[in-house]
């Protein structure tokens, strides 16, 4: 996270309390997805309310050796220039096999036409590209972590970055 992220985190931070400011465990900053349209459009669908979910390969974290999302965290959403869109409290976070994932789920990730049928067919192309890269193997059995997140600011998603990030074409 870098100065400028900081501060955007700070302006929700002082909005808070003392004691709610202390129960955040991780305050992070990143976009979403490794491509300049998605990030944008993940981006955008989190401000606009849309995207409540997003899932991940859970041997990326142990690869990588990135601390597994936790509860309560806060995530600066940044489109894909790293400028902050907005910030979610993650609220739920699972571990399942792929094939486990429900219509439900895919739903609250709010992408691409919505049904299960594509974020299955979209996921798992996603996956076995990050497994590849990472020299493990992807299947249906294969851990995703699930995280369930809520925007917490700004509360309109009325803000130079969400307009920046939706003019991006692709």
């Amino acid at each position: 996270m870098n100065k400028h992220h900081r501060e955007y985190a700070n302006q929700y931070l002082q909005l808070l309390s003392r004691e709610e400011r202390e129960r955040i465990p991780r305050i992070t900053a990143e976009h979403f997805c490794n491509d300049q349209y998605n990030a944008n459009e993940c981006a955008r669908l989190v401000n606009e309310g849309i995207k409540r979910a997003t899932s991940s390969l859970a041997g990326a974290y142990r690869i990588e050796g990135d601390p597994f999302p936790e509860r309560g965290s806060l995530l600066v959403v940044l489109d894909w220039h790293q400028e902050p869109v907005c910030i979610v409290r993650i609220t739920e976070v699972s571990i399942c096999p792929f094939h486990e994932v429900t219509g439900e789920f895919a739903a609250a990730e709010g992408e691409g036409d919505g049904s299960y049928r594509w974020w299955r067919e979209t996921h798992s192309a996603v996956f076995s590209q990050c497994a590849q890269e990472l020299g493990i193997e992807f299947n249906e059995s294969s851990q995703v972590v699930l995280e369930r997140f809520e925007k917490v600011y700004p509360l309109s998603p009325r803000t130079p970055s969400f307009k920046a990030a939706r003019a991006t074409p692709r």
